[in-house]
């Protein structure tokens, strides 16, 4: 009985389809919706950013950077390279800052 009542409604929703004008609706509404990939990939990096600050401060990265920086200065001063150009070096650092904030700002892109 179920197999005949089955196979009277199919006959009769085979019979009355029709379709409809989409009109773009679809498409709006799956442009609408959340970008569950995009969601999750800033989640991500959210997460691995308070890891890598957390670390940073767990292992006093301050202070290993500030101690680089006076190793490379003072040898830079024993081997001689005291009478270098300040204003080539000013150059260079302007120039490799405003690169860093280049890539800082389009990380968060």
């Amino acid at each position: 009985m179920k197999e005949i009542d089955d196979k009277v409604l199919a006959d009769f929703f085979q019979k009355e389809k029709k379709e409809i004008a989409d009109n773009g609706f679809s498409r709006r509404v799956m442009n609408s919706l959340p970008d569950r990939e995009k969601r999750l990939s800033n989640i991500w990096a959210m997460f691995c950013t308070a890891i890598g600050i957390i670390l940073f401060f767990l292992f006093n990265g301050l202070d290993a950077i500030l101690n680089i920086l006076r190793e490379a200065f003072d040898g830079a001063m024993e081997k001689g390279l005291a009478n270098i150009d300040i204003k080539s070096l000013a150059i260079a650092a302007v120039v490799l800052i405003a690169l860093g904030i280049r890539k800082v700002a389009t990380l968060s892109e």
